[in-house]
């Protein structure tokens, strides 16, 4: 893709989050469109929200299921940046109308000590760099369409990625742990939606360890010389499916001993 056609498709996803309305697909739009061409698309829709005041505050990885992957017809996970205005306390309301189409996963959240960077880096570096880990919610919400009007054409990665990997917020539970202390594979959560159980999911369904998917993250950025920071954020993946969020919806996240999260749609 040339830079004014990048350039125009960040118009037109900025132009959909403000308004509230979503746009037409990227891919279709733009067949031609491979990876590079989606993250490039998400680095200057950054860009353009950073020069605006916002700061980065860390790193989203979706896409970590086989389950997913599969229907998307990929074999990799994405990756967007958490942005500062994403953070939602524990128990906090979502005003209504702050997102389109939100939708809750339960993931666990990497809180960074250390600066984590570099095409080298084994999972012992990751364990060393983490300040700790805890029980996360993260809010999802999609500026592109399901599905184009005119060609019939799905959603996909190109679009997914284009859009920040459809990031909208985040939630942090108050329990914080020691990496070295926890099996993520086994920790489980039991999300319900107005009391009722929607999801269930051990962190073994993110690439059979979350850690893995730290590690994933780290080597993709070190192909673009970036890097983790010290005090940022790392959601690992979901666990459990999308389930989506209409107003007056209210969430409990519980991971047993490992913590718990809530939040609320106004």
């Amino acid at each position: 893709m040339t830079p004014d056609a990048i350039s125009a498709c960040v118009e037109t996803l900025l132009t959909a989050e403000q308004s509230g309305k979503q746009c037409g697909l990227i891919s279709a739009a733009h067949p031609e469109a491979g990876l590079d061409d989606a993250y490039a698309i998400q680095s200057e829709l950054v860009a353009r929200k950073l020069s605006s005041g916002r700061q980065v505050i860390g790193w989203k990885i979706g896409l970590t299921s086989r389950a997913m992957q599969s229907a998307l017809g990929i074999s990799t996970p994405d990756s967007g940046v958490l942005l500062d205005d994403m953070h939602f306390d524990d128990g906090a309301t979502v005003p209504k109308g702050r997102f389109i189409q939100p939708r809750v996963e339960a993931e666990i959240a990497f809180v960074m000590k250390a600066p984590l960077g570099g095409a080298h880096i084994r999972r012992d570096d990751v364990v060393a760099a983490t300040d700790y880990v805890c029980p996360s919610l993260e809010i999802l919400d999609t500026r592109v369409l399901r599905q184009d009007p005119v060609t019939g054409l799905a959603r996909n990665i190109i679009d997914t990625v284009a859009d920040n990997a459809a990031n909208a917020g985040i939630v942090l539970g108050r329990q914080r742990h020691k990496l070295s202390a926890c099996d993520l594979r086994r920790v489980g959560a039991i999300v319900k939606r107005d009391g009722v159980v929607e999801e269930t999911g051990l962190g073994a369904g993110v690439l059979d360890d979350p850690v893995t998917g730290i590690l994933w993250l780290v080597h993709r950025l070190a192909q673009y010389g970036q890097s983790i920071a010290p005090g940022q954020v790392v959601l690992s993946g979901s666990f459990i499916r999308p389930i989506e969020a209409p107003s007056g919806s209210q969430f409990h996240a519980d991971f047993g001993d490992f913590g718990h999260v809530r939040v609320s749609f106004g």
